[in-house]
C-alpha cells in the first residue's frame, strides 16, 4: 500500500498490524467505533534516528511539515485537584497552555506534564503519543486546524512508527473537543 501522504517505505493499514501498535493503541484500533472506517488509520514504520521534524521532513517528504501534529499532555490544577488532558495541534504551531486550554480545564494553573506522569498515564513512549488509546475519561482538545486536513500524521504510541490519520477522525474520539485557536 502506499502512504496517502508522505513517502514511506511501510504503509499498512493499523488494523492489519496491530502486533506493531503498543496495547492502548491496539486496543483502541481494534474497537473503533468512528464514522472514518479503522482501515483508513494507516500505519508508517519511520526510523526513530530521523525523529527531529526537520530531519524527519527531509526523508520522509516536505509535504508532512503542514500535515502533522502533536499530541502533548498537559496538567489543570484547581486547588487540590489535578486534571490530566490531551491537546494535538498542528506541529507548526504551540498549545495556548495558558490561556484556552486552562480555561477549557477550568484550572487556575495548567502546564505540560512531567515526562513521568505522561508516559505512566498513557502507557505511550514520550515522544510518540498519540490521540488513538489515550485514556477514554480524559479531555482531549485538538485544533480545529487539524480537524480540517485530509490526513494527518501523529504518533503511534511509541517512537518507532506514525499513524496518518483523516482529520475529521479526531472530533470522534472519545472525549474530544474540537477548539479554534487551541494552537498558536
Amino acid at each position: 500500500m502506499r502512504a496517502p501522504i508522505g513517502d514511506f517505505d511501510t504503509a499498512v493499514p493499523a488494523p492489519d498490524c496491530l502486533d506493531e501498535l503498543i496495547a492502548p493503541v491496539a486496543d483502541a484500533v481494534r474497537h473503533w467505533t468512528g464514522a472514518v472506517p479503522a482501515d483508513r488509520i494507516v500505519y508508517v514504520e519511520t526510523d526513530p534516528r530521523w525523529a527531529d521534524t526537520a530531519v524527519f521532513v527531509e526523508h520522509y517528504g516536505q509535504d508532512l511539515l503542514e500535515r502533522s501534529a502533536n499530541c502533548v499532555v498537559v496538567a489543570g490544577r484547581r486547588g487540590g485537584e489535578t486534571t490530566l488532558a490531551a491537546c494535538l495541534v498542528l506541529s507548526t504551531t504551540k498549545v495556548d497552555v495558558n490561556g484556552l486550554v486552562r480555561r477549557q480545564l477550568g484550572a487556575r494553573k495548567a502546564s505540560f506534564a512531567s515526562m513521568d506522569t505522561a508516559t505512566g498515564a498513557t502507557g505511550m513512549e514520550y515522544g510518540g503519543i498519540t490521540p488513538i488509546g489515550l485514556p477514554r475519561d480524559w479531555p482531549l482538545l485538538v485544533d480545529s486546524a487539524v480537524v480540517d486536513l485530509p490526513w494527518v500524521l501523529v504518533g503511534s504510541g511509541r517512537r518507532r512508527g506514525k499513524l496518518l490519520v483523516p482529520g475529521k477522525a479526531f472530533a470522534e474520539l472519545p472525549g474530544a473537543v474540537v477548539l479554534e485557536g487551541l494552537g498558536v
